[in-house]
Formats: C-alpha cells, sequence, structure tokens
C-alpha cells in the first residue's frame, strides 16, 4: 500500500493518491473522515497490474482518519502518518496529515 502526497501551490489542496495491492479483490474503497465513512462515495480503480487507485483533494492543514474497505472487510494503510483508536468501530484507523 502507499500514499502519495501532493500540495498545490495555488490552492490550499492537497492531492492525495491512495494505491491497494490487491490482485484479488473484486472492489476496493477508502473510507474515512472526509467522506463521512461512506462505503461508496471513494471506490478505487483497478489498474491492469491489480493495484488499486485513486486521488482525492483533501484540505491542506488537517487530520483524517481513514481505512480501506477490500472486499468488505476493513484494512489499514501500514503507510499511514499515524494510528487512532476509534470506539465506534472498536479498532484503530490510519491517520492521514496533511
Amino acid at each position: 500500500m502507499a500514499i502519495t502526497k501532493q500540495y498545490l501551490k495555488s490552492k490550499p489542496i492537497c492531492k492525495v493518491t491512495f494505491s491497494v495491492p490487491a490482485e484479488d479483490a473484486k472492489e476496493v474503497a477508502v473510507v474515512g473522515s472526509f467522506n463521512e465513512w461512506s462505503t461508496e462515495a471513494t471506490m478505487l480503480k483497478k489498474l491492469k497490474n491489480g493495484t488499486f487507485k485513486g486521488t482525492l483533494n483533501l484540505e491542506k492543514d488537517n487530520s483524517y482518519e481513514f481505512r480501506y474497505l477490500v472486499d468488505g472487510a476493513y484494512v489499514n494503510d501500514e503507510q499511514a502518518d499515524a494510528y487512532a483508536w476509534n470506539d465506534y468501530a472498536s479498532a484503530e484507523n490510519g491517520v492521514l496529515n496533511v
């Protein structure tokens, strides 16, 4: 898994690209505080090499909790900036600082 950040000079926005290698998966989504944990709002596109990829424009100077939803199972990104315990999910969420 990988997260890349590209800060825009003209706007207070960071383009964040999420990449999830999951050859056998049918669907991968990124869910988090940036999309109100919607399981359908941010579906990642499957590339020919089996990696799922998608880019979001997120407001700079914020932290967002997130997880991946891979065929119905929640997965954390090992490259998250940090982790935060979530009582509602009874699990840790990845934290993205932009």
